[in-house]
């Protein structure tokens, strides 16, 4: 896999640090570890006991993608709720939220934080492509798990040289499939217009894309990117427009991807269909453009959607509801992103149930010895599978459709383990 230069930056940061690290007469193992007996004799058990876990997460709650904030109250509701029932085996969760305002050089602070100081037991949920790869060479030699990153960058499941990190939901690349696939059986002859986010995560999608559809007549016609420092796209949506593209493929974080779907309104010399990918496909994203001018935008997911009516009296939805309103009663509900975040913990809850040794080492091995783990929040034939060299826990999405005031499935949950096969190291 080739790194990008996003990825080499992120790394470098994490490397100076380390060296300071290094250098600040061993600063950051002034204290020991905290080691297990028994069985487990040796592992290490920093940052929990018998009565507690203490996790630590880090989000951008400021700067151009604070619109995925929310996702740590969605989190934090859901160890409240777990806590008020006793807790997990037994152990209350502390979970500990950390601003990195999408900064990945903020994004190693902030780890260094959590681990030396507030002496976490994971660092659970680093959010965005560039922030997590920043931080997951300090993590992997200190040995703190860093398990179900908030990010879908194929990087997590294909570097063998990271076992403390993995990803939880689908992988850009399977993302990409998706879409690739749909396209070719419904407009096997498209030109596709491609805007994307100048990144890890934007040319991991972009090119899973271009991947699946080079044995076909699906063609990418045109390409624009922006950086994530950048006050708009409307310059890149114009160009675009010229292309004359019957496809849009929409790879932006919220703020840009809300501003893509209103350019495209606005032009009603073009009419495109519009795929936004599922990081930007929140109902927070596409409210302010107007819900009647997004009717049709496709997307894809493999969570149960809030806002969707089918969902009324599910069980597990109903709880998430009442948990939310009672946890964070500023959040809202309906918001894809809080139901992103309680997904996330109910999926760190069952690892965390499974691990042999209640250490730092159990959870590492548990992350990645999960089979066919169901998920509550997961939609129907999704599950969490992984192995000892698959960090990807979640490979499979549905496609969904804008209608009215909401998104609807459409189509049959598509496996890309199966229908594509793994991805290549």
């Amino acid at each position: 896999m080739r790194r990008t230069t996003t990825l080499r930056a992120a790394a470098a940061a994490s490397a100076a640090l380390l060296l300071a690290t290094a250098c600040n007469s061993q600063r950051g193992r002034d204290d020991k570890d905290a080691a297990a007996d028994g069985a487990c004799q040796g592992q290490q058990t920093t940052g929990i006991t018998d009565k507690s876990i203490k996790l630590g997460g880090i989000y951008p709650l400021s700067g151009p993608a604070s619109a995925y904030g929310t996702i740590s109250k969605g989190v934090s509701a859901y160890f409240k709720h777990v806590n008020d029932k006793g807790g997990i085996a037994g152990r209350k969760v502390e979970f500990v939220v950390r601003d990195d305002g999408y900064q990945p050089p903020k994004a190693v602070e902030e780890a260094r934080r959590l681990v030396e100081q507030e002496k976490v037991f994971a660092v659970f949920q680093t959010l965005g492509t560039p922030s997590t790869a920043a931080v997951w060479d300090y993590l992997d030699k200190r040995k703190v798990p860093q398990p179900f990153v908030a990010t879908g960058a194929s990087l997590w499941g294909t570097d063998g040289d990271h076992p403390w990190t993995s990803g939880w939901q689908p992988n850009y690349v399977a993302e990409a499939r998706v879409y690739a696939k749909y396209l070719k059986e419904e407009k096997p002859k498209a030109k596709v217009a491609v805007l994307y986010q100048n990144d890890d995560f934007g040319k991991d999608l972009l090119g899973g894309f271009k991947a699946a559809v080079a044995d076909g007549g699906v063609k990418v016609v045109a390409e624009e990117s922006y950086e994530v420092t950048d006050p708009s796209v409307s310059a890149q949506m114009t160009s675009l427009a010229r292309s004359k593209a019957d496809v849009l493929l929409n790879i932006t974080t919220p703020k840009f991807g809300s501003q893509a779907l209103a350019a495209d309104a606005k032009n009603t010399k073009w009419d495109p269909l519009h795929i936004v990918n599922n990081v930007s496909s929140s109902a927070t994203v596409l409210k302010p453009v107007g819900f009647k001018n997004v009717q049709g935008v496709v997307s894809a997911t493999y969570f149960k959607d809030p806002a969707d009516p089918q969902w009324a009296d599910d069980a597990e939805m109903k709880t998430y509801k009442d948990a939310l309103r009672k946890y964070a009663p500023d959040s809202d509900p309906a918001n894809q992103f809080n139901a992103y975040g309680w997904a996330a913990a109910s999926s760190l809850h069952k690892a965390l149930d499974a691990m042999k040794c209640p250490t730092r080492e159990g959870l590492r091995d548990a992350v990645r010895n999960l089979e066919d783990v169901e998920v509550d929040m997961l939609l129907p034939g999704v599950t969490l599978s992984t192995g000892p060299d698959d960090a990807f826990p979640i490979e499979t999405m549905q496609l969904m459709r804008f209608k009215g005031e909401r998104w609807q499935l459409f189509g049959k949950p598509v496996d890309t383990r199966k229908e594509f096969g793994p991805l290549e190291k």
